[in-house]
């Protein structure tokens, strides 16, 4: 198995009968900041601190790659509804200093068959670093 990474239970990995990845990984990171008004003056800036990280990226679930789009789904509504923290494993490196939670999942639908299967979907996660 050649594994890519995690988030929580799940396992980005190809492997002899399934290819579970994920495209356009993108890291934002920002800094707090205050303005003060200041009475005929421009106003003062203050940073307060860190931010919190977020991550987005898409996955993609396919039948044909020994996927299946709806448990695959169904699996990442339940993490995204059971309000877990998960560690973001990618390259066998963790993604920050903590734990990520999922504020986002978005799931197009692709390709269905004559039955109402699902063949082909993605997932567009976006996680948000929890503290």
């Amino acid at each position: 198995m050649n594994q890519i990474g995690s988030l929580g239970s799940i396992v980005f990995a190809v492997t002899p009968d399934t290819i579970r990845t994920f495209t356009e990984f993108t890291r934002t990171s920002a800094s707090r900041w205050a303005n003060h008004e200041v009475l005929g003056k421009k106003p003062v800036s203050q940073f307060i601190g860190p931010g919190l990280d977020t991550v987005s990226f898409t996955v993609h679930l396919d039948v044909r790659y020994g996927i299946n789009p709806r448990k695959e789904l169904d699996a990442l509504v339940e993490l995204e509804r059971s309000g877990k923290a998960m560690p973001l494993i990618i390259g066998g490196k963790g993604i920050g200093v903590n734990k990520f939670k999922i504020i986002s999942l978005e799931q197009p639908w692709t390709e269905i068959d004559n039955k109402g299967n699902l063949l082909k979907a993605s997932a567009a996660i976006t996680l948000e670093e929890y503290v």
